[in-house]
């Protein structure tokens, strides 16, 4: 764990062996990030070269690359880090094999933010495929009872930065509907590749918007203040219980390959 002085370090895994977004998203955390924080903006090195992760056979493809980032990070002194997409990937996963590296991911940590300012939020997806999963997820979370809807832009993930004027009057068109028709009280954008877009939306539609990168970041950033404050490491308790050593070391997964392709560093 990092002594009191030292900066507090938080990983974001871009799950995609593409670098594409690496920079640009660093550079919008670096405005978010509290004097101190350094931030580490990582994408895969992977056989699957997706640059998008909108298909669960995708996913499935790259879920073991992100637990072992995970793994990685938290024999290597990572406060906390971010699965940087709103499906959530991974995320029970990680968690369970972290004893030091909180994890954290856009959708609960969206959501989660969501229910302590509105009664009821909506999630503006970018096409109708991602609703299922993504309602499952607000169950899962507990927060169903928040759900006002899900409104689709019709926009895959890869086209939301493309032209962002764009993409930013879909979500006020469909953010009104949400608004208007479904009685939302807040939006959350459900794409950490809107980044940057929620602040137009929020001043035109006037109701909270929750840009997801921005919540997952300054969210890990306060875990990671608290477990440095309180000691609030992970729990490694029942559902949470790890692999034991001596079974890891039999089936040769104590020292697994090092999946971290493209690294973008920010202090």
């Amino acid at each position: 764990m990092n002594s009191q002085n030292s900066k507090i370090r938080i990983r974001w895994v871009n799950p995609i062996a593409q670098p594409h977004y690496d920079e640009p998203m660093g550079m919008a955390l670096k405005q978010v990030a509290e004097v101190g924080t350094e931030v580490e903006v990582i994408s895969l090195q992977s056989e699957a070269k997706m640059d998008n992760l909108e298909y669960r056979f995708y996913e499935s493809l790259v879920i073991g690359d992100v637990v072992k980032v995970a793994m990685e990070g938290d024999s290597h002194g990572v406060d906390a880090m971010v699965i940087g997409c709103f499906y959530d990937l991974g995320l029970e996963d990680c968690r369970e094999i972290c004893q030091n590296t909180i994890v954290v991911a856009p959708c609960q940590a969206s959501m989660q933010i969501a229910a302590n300012i509105a009664n009821k939020f909506s999630v503006i997806v970018g096409q109708v495929k991602w609703i299922e999963q993504m309602t499952e997820r607000a169950h899962r979370y507990g927060f169903g009872g928040y759900l006002a809807s899900m409104r689709s832009i019709d926009m895959s993930a890869n086209s939301l930065q493309c032209d962002t004027e764009v993409t930013t009057k879909r979500i006020i068109e469909a953010g009104r509907l949400a608004i208007e028709e479904d009685h939302a009280e807040a939006l959350i954008l459900g794409c950490t590749c809107n980044f940057g877009l929620y602040e137009k939306v929020q001043q035109i539609l006037g109701v909270p918007v929750i840009d997801p990168l921005i919540a997952a970041f300054k969210q890990a950033e306060m875990l990671a203040s608290m477990k440095r404050d309180f000691n609030l490491a992970p729990s490694n308790k029942w559902s949470c219980e790890p692999p034991c050593e001596s079974e890891m070391l039999k089936f040769g997964l104590h020292n697994l390959s090092d999946p971290i392709g493209n690294r973008f560093l920010i202090s």
